[in-house]
């Protein structure tokens, strides 16, 4: 039996156990500590952003966000479609409700044409949306620029949900740093991981002070436990902090070896009828946190859900990529601005094993693999 390959595991080395024993040695295993504020520090000498509150997930940090934006009960988000559904579930936290804009072919995300129209006709309206939410997916920005420039003229915060996309580039810099918030994650499968955790990031140093007020129950200053405001225990582990300040010191060399996997990956398959490989916008470097391609069926003599579970098979695991958000089931309800090309890539699109350890003898097997799916059907 194959010993089986996973889609993306974590990338551990020698350095994050350095951190996480002086954590140890100095007994900071508490929640804040030195090792969060330097990750916090670090995090904004390689991304750009100003300031930075390191937490316990991409998910509280998008709440979050979207409570300091104003984001509250009867309010309309923006939210990119096609994305995982932590990325509109704390709109509903705060009893607001997504409205759900389609990808892009040239990106697969946030289509910025679309975002115009629909802000005109709410603008018209007088209904604009309280927030905009876009992602960068898959290790792939967004076009930022013109819908950063629509979003200002309209005055709507900008919320960029950078999780997939640590390392990337948009026109030399780094996503997550052009609007009023910008969210990363630290989730084991992301290119650098912390096990579990994620960062806020942002030009506005009151609002990052105020997010880490939040963050830890909003306690008031006081020699007693007092609170004005209700908080959450949202902020980062010293220990975790100290695993993902090791794990910093190697983004480049994680990107690297995910770019690599690709083009190992397109340079084997490309020729196969029906096979195409997720661009590149000639805005930005993608760090292809994952490998995605889309399958023709009609070409190919197979569609995706054929070949994912012919991989899965022989223990080798893929995904479709994100169901849209507008087809969930929680979701059904909202409104979806287009979908069609959400719709379409993930009836068509496969996540290849794309982690930043896979041998060449993994890569080898998943490409044979697929051309013996090929050569069969």
């Amino acid at each position: 039996m194959n010993k089986p390959i996973l889609l993306s595991t974590p990338h551990i080395g020698n350095q994050e156990l350095e951190f996480v024993k002086e954590a140890f040695d100095t007994n900071w295993i508490a929640p804040v500590g030195p090792h969060v504020d330097a990750f916090e520090q670090e995090f904004c000498q390689v991304t750009g952003a100003s300031y930075a509150a390191a937490v316990s997930s991409g998910t509280a940090a998008l709440h979050l966000a979207l409570q300091l934006v104003g984001v509250t009960s009867g309010d309309e988000v923006f939210c990119s479609t096609l994305t995982f559904a932590a990325t509109a579930n704390p709109i509903v936290y705060l009893g607001a409700k997504p409205v759900f804009i389609d990808s892009d072919r040239l990106s697969w995300n946030m289509n910025p044409d679309l975002l115009q129209e629909a802000l005109q006709k709410r603008a018209y309206l007088g209904k604009l949306p309280k927030a905009v939410i876009v992602v960068h997916l898959y290790g792939q920005s967004a076009d930022i620029e013109p819908i950063f420039k629509v979003c200002d003229h309209y005055n709507i915060p900008l919320i960029e949900d950078a999780a997939e996309a640590l390392g990337a580039t948009y026109k030399g810099l780094s996503p997550g740093t052009f609007g009023r918030f910008g969210i990363y994650s630290f989730n084991g499968n992301k290119i650098i991981t912390t096990s579990g955790g994620g960062m806020l990031v942002s030009h506005d140093d009151l609002l990052i002070t105020k997010a880490k007020f939040l963050a830890t129950q909003a306690r008031d200053p006081a020699p007693h436990y007092q609170h004005s405001e209700i908080g959450y225990n949202y902020r980062l582990s010293n220990v975790l902090a100290g695993i993902g300040r090791g794990q910093l010191r190697v983004l480049n060399q994680r990107v690297a070896a995910r770019r690599r996997n690709f083009e190992v990956y397109q340079q084997a398959l490309n020729d196969l009828p029906g096979i195409e490989f997720m661009p590149e916008a000639k805005f930005g470097i993608s760090t292809r946190w994952l490998t995605c391609l889309t399958i023709d069926a009609d070409k190919f003599g197979a569609d995706r859900e054929y070949i994912r579970l012919q991989l899965a098979r022989r223990q080798i695991e893929a995904r479709p990529v994100w169901k849209p958000l507008h087809l969930q089931p929680v979701f059904s309800e909202c409104e979806c601005i287009g979908g069609e090309v959400s719709e379409d890539l993930f009836t068509k699109g496969l996540c290849l094993p794309s982690g930043s350890n896979l041998t060449n003898a993994e890569l080898e097997r998943v490409i044979d693999a697929i051309q013996a799916i090929y050569s069969t059907t």
